[in-house]
């Protein structure tokens, strides 16, 4: 995290209602933008006024005791008092606790939101609002295999299903990559509004380079009160009304699809159990429609009982058996073992933490990371338990990379 002996600084924050906000990307870096937003709903960023990084096993815990810090010292004036006003910062989490990758979190100098018909401008110091910038031109980036393509990931895959035959673990999720360069001015706006138009039930969101649109919230708290969605088995949409809803009932009595979504459950319910009480969720999934892809859903509510913030409680409920596997050391040891590549921030924690500890983590799924030197590495994964067909898995990630894919323009 940030040296100790140069602490982040004491902060002046003001929230103001606003009687209107453009859309919310227009005003921010069209280069590094901080979003995260679900429809026309949600926060965007400017600036950088407090960066934080972490790194290693403690990075969540870390990131939790310095946010509290932090919020201690400053003063906030708030006159909205919605989720997402007055202190916030956008945050983004490595996967393992073994990533190169720094974990953040940024306060920005601006943020401007709007919810509930509600719009409103955060400043931190005095900041001003920047004007607003014009698009910038579209752009190809043609995305290629990584170190694994099809054929290579359906041989982990395979490999992974020999080590569950023989009960090293129930089931892993493995992923692989597509690579490419960002032209030198790209507007990554363009990106972020390509997936915030075409899945609007996502969380589409971009901080510290990473960007994309998930469907999966990791945790959301409020008040008290504690949700989340588990998303695990899917299946590609149809072609047609009738196809397409006989691939929704295909998933829904998929012994494969509903073991792969019990075991998801089964972890997060078992996670968030010491932290909260009166816990409920569906006794069967549902099937959840997006553009390209049926998924199995549950969603679970429940009652905090410990004083959690969101930030503890991403420490505790990460990774879930929807992003690694079960049990969870066994499945994270041979992810190691068969993915040639590093994560990242990749399947981590992504989203917001305000000054009562109150926010929203989604999980960065359907995403890609921009590196400072223009790489862009997407990433798509799949689950694997003991039944899985290597060459269906390594089709599942090829829908998974489609929003990534068309959002560069490929």
């Amino acid at each position: 995290m940030n040296d100790p002996e140069f602490p982040a600084p004491d902060l002046d924050v003001r929230t103001t209602r606003i009687d209107h906000v453009s859309p919310l990307l227009t005003s921010v870096d069209a280069r590094s933008p901080l979003i995260f937003v679900r429809g026309n709903e949600g926060i965007a960023g400017i600036g950088e006024a407090v960066r934080l990084t972490f790194t290693g096993p403690t990075r969540m815990v870390d990131a939790a005791a310095a946010w509290r810090d932090l919020a201690s010292r400053a003063t906030v004036a708030d006159d909205v008092r919605l989720p997402g006003t007055g202190l916030v910062a956008f945050g983004s989490f490595a996967f393992d606790d073994e990533s190169a990758a720094e974990s953040v979190l940024i306060v920005p100098r601006i943020v401007v939101g709007r919810r509930d018909g509600v719009a409103w401008i955060t400043r931190v110091d005095g900041a001003e609002l920047p004007d607003g910038h014009a698009a910038g031109a579209s752009f190809r980036v043609p995305l290629v295999p990584g170190e694994l393509d099809e054929t290579g990931y359906a041989g982990i895959v395979a490999s992974a299903v020999e080590s569950i035959t023989v009960g090293d673990v129930s089931k892993i999720v493995l992923a692989r990559t597509l690579v490419g360069r960002l032209p030198v001015e790209a507007d990554l706006r363009l990106v972020a509004r390509t997936l915030q138009g075409g899945y609007p039930d996502c969380f589409t969101f971009a901080v510290d380079g990473l960007i994309g649109a998930s469907p999966e919230t990791l945790v959301k708290t409020e008040r008290g009160v504690v949700s989340a969605r588990v998303l695990a088995g899917s299946a590609s949409r149809g072609v047609d009304a009738i196809s397409d809803e006989d691939a929704a009932l295909a998933l829904a009595t998929s012994s494969k699809d509903l073991d792969e979504h019990a075991f998801a459950l089964r972890s997060l319910l078992l996670s968030l159990g010491p932290h909260a009480t009166d816990i409920v969720t569906g006794e069967q999934p549902f099937t959840l429609k997006l553009p390209n892809l049926w998924h199995l859903a549950s969603d679970v509510r429940g009652r905090l009982t410990d004083g959690s913030s969101s930030l503890d409680l991403i420490a505790s409920l990460h990774p879930t058996a929807a992003v690694a596997g079960t049990p969870t050391e066994a499945a994270l040891d041979l992810i190691r073992r068969l993915e040639p590549f590093d994560r990242g921030r990749y399947a981590g924690p992504v989203g917001w933490v305000g000054a009562d500890g109150d926010g929203e983590w989604a999980i960065a799924l359907r995403c890609a990371h921009v590196a400072p030197d223009g790489t862009v590495t997407a990433y798509a994964g799949a689950g694997v338990v003991a039944d899985s067909v290597p060459e269906r898995e390594a089709a599942e990630t090829g829908m998974k990379f489609q929003p990534v894919v068309q959002a560069f323009g490929a």
